[in-house]
């Protein structure tokens, strides 16, 4: 004789979420399904869920103790038979029988596509999430901008303030699920007739309705406006990346959560840097005589005007390393190099002296 407390793994102080959540890993790890799943193991823990999963046979559990409910002879919970499951499933012939999904409904919902209708009490959708595009100059990205974006969204209705009723009037019982928040729904699937328990349609699962609904938003609690939100784009972003607003998407009904908001950055390019992750490029052209001789020469940067040391005999097509002055690490890890390119600017034109000193120069073997 198994202790159901033992079955699932949990203490006698365990609260119904923690006991359905145990509930819910063992059947998922057992289900005869799966490969490595265990029949004799699956009907124990959900013999030991239809009691312990249940306040008021909890108590009767807690009180009278196992022998209570051993007489059931195999009946899992809501009049579930899983002998009489294995019976047909194993033989191969798959007749009509009844299966009342309500908290178990989630474990087999997964396994035969039922879905979750079924957990009882209501259930509220969390807003969708929005999705936008941002134009950023170059500069910006690099160093971080704060902009304020202006978003079309669902929010909290002006009038009922999300609770979908019209000021004044209150909430009534449900007709078609009589308040109980569930409804029961026959669906045909290979193994038969399935009975299962959902969540009603008319009051998802609340067990009240509106009897006047909001005139502004029909009771459904959310209501389209403008709305302006601030974003922080921080410094390093490239192009194509995404920057998440947590809550800042479509308002849920009824007073459900909002969805969040995800803004995809588009970088313009730029006249003379090319960035490629955190390294910036650019190019220099220099006059012969610089890179013959040597010398200074004023190069831009990302944070303004820098001097760059050209040595005597400098080849164009050098690249000079211009460390930490490239794009900041969009994680806060320091920066990336500069690196930039020098080119020898070749005259087209030159004056008769010029060209005398040069004839000199090619006479000496330059």
């Amino acid at each position: 004789m198994h202790d159901y407390y033992q079955t699932l793994g949990v203490s006698k102080t365990a609260t119904q979420d923690e006991i359905k959540k145990a509930y819910r890993k063992l059947a998922h790890q057992h289900h005869p399904d799966k490969a490595g799943g265990d029949e004799a193991k699956f009907k124990e823990i959900s013999q030991a869920y239809s009691v312990l999963g249940n306040e008021e046979k909890k108590k009767q559990y807690d009180q009278l103790g196992h022998a209570v409910f051993s007489q059931s002879g195999g009946n899992s919970a809501n009049g579930f038979n899983w002998n009489d499951f294995t019976r047909q499933y194993g033989s191969g012939h798959f007749q009509d029988f009844t299966v009342n999904f309500d908290d178990i409904g989630d474990v087999f919902g997964d396994f035969f596509g039922f879905g979750r209708g079924g957990r009882g009490g209501a259930r509220t959708s969390k807003g969708s999430d929005m999705r936008m595009m941002l134009d950023l100059h170059f500069m910006e990205a690099v160093f971080g901008v704060d902009k304020t974006v202006v978003v079309e969204r669902h929010e909290s209705c002006s009038r009922c303030h999300g609770t979908s009723l019209e000021p004044g009037t209150e909430l009534r019982t449900c007709y078609r699920c009589a308040g109980n928040g569930k409804i029961t729904a026959n669906q045909q699937t290979f193994l038969g007739t399935f009975q299962t328990i959902q969540s009603c349609p008319d009051c998802r699962g609340n067990g009240r309705v509106a009897e006047h609904p909001c005139s502004v938003c029909k009771g459904r609690g959310i209501e389209k406006k403008r709305a302006e939100i601030k974003v922080s784009i921080p410094a390093g972003i490239d192009d194509g990346e995404t920057v998440r607003l947590s809550g800042q998407g479509e308002a849920g009904e009824q007073g459900a959560d909002h969805g969040d908001l995800y803004i995809t950055v588009r970088v313009k390019k730029h006249t003379l840097f090319v960035r490629e992750g955190t390294t910036i490029r650019s190019e220099v052209v220099a006059r012969f005589t610089t890179a013959v001789l040597g010398g200074k020469i004023d190069i831009p940067t990302l944070d303004g005007t820098a001097v760059l040391k050209i040595p005597a005999g400098t080849p164009s097509g050098k690249v000079f390393r211009l460390k930490e002055k490239g794009v900041p690490d969009v994680h806060g890890r320091g920066r990336g190099d500069h690196l930039v390119t020098f080119h020898v600017e070749v005259p087209t034109k030159i004056s008769k002296k010029a060209r005398k000193l040069l004839d000199d120069l090619k006479a000496e073997g330059v």
